[in-house]
């Protein structure tokens, strides 16, 4: 789930037409628009979604806290702190790579592989 910026939420919906005209299948991207407070009010509280991450005030980043609780939600907030996307510590990406992620491995034989 992609919940784009409220000021320019334009950019999230054309790569929505690339989704669309890609061979990705439908429902493997989900883009949210709408006001930050509310679309994460209604992801928190959804009991299908696993985990949420948060980049916002305070008070958001607690409520996000408490009531991922109630369903035992992973949760990643930062408290109003924010983040300096161009440093390389705070911007890099591997913690949250890492986060997202889910590694599965397929295993063939090399004779299914190459067979005609």
């Amino acid at each position: 789930v992609v919940v784009p910026s409220e000021k320019y939420p334009l950019l999230a919906l054309d790569l929505y037409q690339v989704f669309e005209t890609s061979d990705l299948p439908g429902g493997v991207v989900n883009i949210l628009s709408g006001s930050r407070d509310h679309v994460s009010k209604y992801l928190v509280e959804h009991q299908n979604v696993d985990a949420m991450w948060y980049f916002g005030s305070q008070e958001g980043s607690k409520f996000v806290e408490h009531t991922s609780a109630v369903n035992v939600k992973r949760t990643w907030v930062d408290y109003g702190v924010g983040r300096d996307w161009t440093n390389d510590k705070q911007g890099r990406g591997e913690e949250f790579l890492y986060h997202s992620t889910q590694v599965k491995n397929v295993w063939l034989t090399m004779g299914d592989i190459f067979a005609n």
